[in-house]
């Protein structure tokens, strides 16, 4: 008798295999990405090494003074121990040896290297945060309101109260009070009996502004494809060399300056997901469109933006240990892996551990973001892991 003539209560079904969640299945295929696993690991002993330094150099008085000076110790190499008779016992390096050598000033590599991780750590993330935030608001914005209109006299109030909450982020407090004072003042003029009145006068003052609009997706975009034109690094260097320095300028600076990506990819993944039905029933409920953006539709499009921000923290990283490198980074005391690089590049045949060790280190961590970034792309998106 063959199988399918066989009764139904003889036959043996094959019991269906468990369903995995959506976190089995993400690690499941991580797992297999070693480059992207190996990434991860690298980025979680950063992280590590960047919260010990923390805790050894913060403080009035540190366990490990990354600023202490030895005059007698300068360039000494790696692995080398401490000349004890010379030093007062609080000069004296915790771990009994200069385990990446020292600088021309007789300051603790090892020490200095701890301390520039925690700074590269916070401004690549704070920096991403910032620009992260800036690219979903005005990626959803395009890609939810498309072709609809927005009135000249909305974009103008918008900019000001935008530009004034810039310059107070960057410190710039007179300005920023004086800027923000403006726009109120413009929309408290604009709902004022006699603002209304000038309102129906045809062509007076800033009517012009009144009669005509502009599309969203088309404003936002094309101001997406300005910001695109400027160089991005010497956009920075110049407006760090104007600012006053500090790491929440570098922070703030390089975050407003690289969100284009992501708004593109926000922009790319709204353009698809509202014409969803899942959308189009929220409308239907009468749910606002700020809670359909944030609520229904940023979680569907969330993955590009992880990939992006993974990326971004890299190239942040990289960008503050450029602007270290040339002058106008961090400034003193902090120590950061740029201005460590910057002041080896003098002894780079005396003492060329002091170029190698903070090159190495740019090198691997910007590496491992990158692998990490490009492993969470690849699991992401189901195409390319079906063709993994």
């Amino acid at each position: 008798m063959s199988p399918e003539a066989a009764p139904s209560e003889f036959r043996l079904e094959t019991p269906p295999a468990p369903a995995r969640t959506r976190s089995e299945e993400f690690w499941r295929s991580f797992r297999r990405n070693r480059m992207a696993l190996a990434g991860l690991v690298i980025f979680v002993l950063f992280f590590l090494g960047a919260v010990v330094g923390l805790v050894l150099t913060s403080g009035d008085r540190p366990l490990c003074d990354p600023a202490l000076v030895r005059l007698p110790e300068k360039l000494r190499p790696p692995l080398s121990t401490p000349h004890l008779e010379s030093l007062a016992p609080e000069e004296r390096p915790a771990l009994g040896i200069y385990l990446f050598g020292t600088d021309d000033l007789g300051r603790d590599v090892f020490v200095r290297m701890l301390q520039g991780a925690w700074v590269s750590l916070t401004v690549g993330f704070v920096a991403v945060g910032i620009s992260v935030a800036i690219g979903i608001l005005l990626g959803g914005l395009a890609g939810y309101y498309g072709q609809r209109r927005i009135r000249l006299e909305q974009l103008l109030v918008m900019a000001v109260l935008l530009t004034g909450a810039g310059l107070l982020a960057a410190g710039l407090r007179t300005w920023a009070v004086l800027l923000l004072a403006a726009g109120h003042a413009w929309l408290f003029w604009s709902i004022s009996p006699w603002g209304i009145q000038h309102r129906r006068t045809p062509l007076r003052g800033l009517d012009f502004l009144r009669r005509n609009t502009l599309m969203v997706d088309t404003l936002i975009m094309r101001f997406v494809d300005i910001m695109l034109c400027f160089p991005s690094f010497f956009l920075i260097l110049t407006v760090v060399a104007l600012l006053p320095a500090s790491i929440y300028t570098i922070m703030t600076v390089i975050g407003l300056t690289s969100w284009e990506g992501t708004a593109r990819f926000v922009r790319a993944e709204f353009l698809s997901l509202r014409e969803q039905d899942f959308v189009a029933a929220a409308r239907v409920l009468g749910v606002g469109n700020l809670r359909i953006i944030f609520r229904h539709m940023m979680p569907n499009a969330i993955a590009p933006v992880l990939v992006s921000a993974t990326l971004g923290i890299a190239s942040a990283i990289l960008t503050e240990a450029g602007l270290s490198f040339l002058g106008f980074g961090v400034p003193p005391p902090h120590a950061t892996w740029g201005n460590i690089l910057s002041d080896g590049k003098r002894f780079i045949f005396d003492a060329p551990w002091l170029t190698f060790i903070p090159g190495a280190a740019i090198l691997i961590v910007v590496l491992s973001f990158n692998l990490f970034g490009e492993g969470l792309r690849d699991i992401l998106n189901p195409r390319l892991r079906e063709r993994h």
